[in-house]
């Protein structure tokens, strides 16, 4: 059997373990809405840049559709047990027009979207709020960024 119980980290550790996920991890969960169509879910791959988190998708894609129509987007890590919740804004860029992000993501990848017979595009989401916990324990204080700035 799986200890499950966990130690309370400060808000810099959170930081810290959040941080070293979004630079390590190669899946997320996004989620966009289309006013009429409700709520869409799919994993991505994802490359985290410091600052914002880098997707991409085919340009016909409902995700694509959703974030341009309505870029408010919401993306999670897939560990239910380490939970790191982002909500941000989503800016569309076409493959052609990425900036340096098409590198990395073609060498964290291997696979460049911008060689695809059907279009791509790239979203760019700077996280407005960031937030992180492990079980219950965690709960309170789960808050790591707020209004784009990370919380002490």
């Amino acid at each position: 059997m799986q200890n499950t119980k966990t130690v309370r980290r400060t808000t810099a550790e959170r930081r810290r373990d959040t941080l070293e996920r979004l630079d390590t991890e190669r899946d997320l969960w996004v989620s966009t809405a289309h006013p009429e169509r409700g709520p869409h879910q799919v994993p991505l791959w994802f490359r985290w840049d410091g600052r914002a988190v880098w997707l991409c998708t085919a340009a016909a894609s409902l995700t694509a559709r959703n974030a341009r129509e309505d870029p408010r987007v919401r993306l999670a890590l897939p560990d239910t047990h380490d939970v790191v919740l982002l909500q941000g804004t989503a800016e569309c860029f076409p493959t052609g027009d990425a900036p340096a992000a098409a590198e990395s993501y073609t060498a964290k990848f291997g696979w460049d979207p911008r060689t695809e017979q059907k279009p791509h595009l790239y979203l760019r989401v700077l996280p407005e709020t960031v937030r992180a916990w492990r079980g219950g324990a965690e709960q309170r204080g789960r808050l790591l960024m707020r209004a784009g700035t990370w919380l002490e």
